[in-house]
């Protein structure tokens, strides 16, 4: 590793709040979230042309592509039994994909995603959880105080700070103020220029299939 990726990583490592992971962690970890009830988890890729009916893997999402992540962690919320709080986070890992929208772009998604499928987000949450109903009070995220675009980001569609200053762990917390609606995700596209949100199938490719 050069210095300048080990310089990179370091700066990725700060801005997530992350430990580095050793290969057998980190397919623990994922075989974890695949399986786990409380987590969501997308990666980001360029975007792909608008006349495509499906995604094929491999090809749409190729490392060359690929841009950051993106998560959803949800817990129980303390004053309510029936009702849970989201947590969300961002990591776009190239710098050279920095500061061009995708950050923005990749948490609009994702929130459009939430809105069209909270349904199902909920139940399988519900029933790991054990509960009778669910329901989602708020949406939230943990940032570092230092990180300054970051905030910007949230705060530009719809984030407020909880207090004025940081948290014991040199945090802000801010939270996404009303309801979450396709309504008002499409009024943000609008904003942001982006060209709008579709779900397309993803199919598995040749050399996973002939394997």
């Amino acid at each position: 590793m050069n210095v300048n990726s080990a310089n990179t990583l370091q700066e990725i490592q700060e801005a997530t709040a992350s430990e580095p992971l050793s290969l057998g962690e980190e397919y623990a970890m994922q075989t974890n979230w695949r399986a786990d009830h409380d987590k969501l988890t997308f990666i980001a890729c360029l975007p792909v042309s608008s006349h495509h009916d499906t995604v094929k893997a491999g090809d749409a999402d190729s490392p060359e592509r690929m841009v950051g992540d993106v998560n959803l962690f949800l817990s129980l919320a303390e004053e309510d039994e029936e009702g849970c709080i989201g947590e969300l986070e961002l990591m776009i890992a190239p710098p050279t994909f920095r500061r061009q929208g995708y950050g923005r772009a990749t948490i609009l998604a994702f929130l459009h995603y939430i809105s069209s499928h909270l349904a199902s987000i909920l139940e399988e949450y519900r029933k790991g959880a054990r509960k009778q109903k669910m329901k989602l009070l708020q949406l939230r995220v943990k940032i570092g105080s230092k990180n300054e675009k970051s905030i910007n980001l949230f705060q530009s569609i719809g984030f407020i700070k909880v207090e004025e200053g940081p948290n014991y762990f040199g945090e802000f917390e801010l939270v996404l103020e009303g309801f979450l609606g396709e309504k008002r995700i499409r009024a943000l596209e609008e904003k942001w220029a982006i060209e709008g949100y579709e779900e397309l199938a993803y199919e598995e490719s040749d050399a996973a299939i002939h394997n």
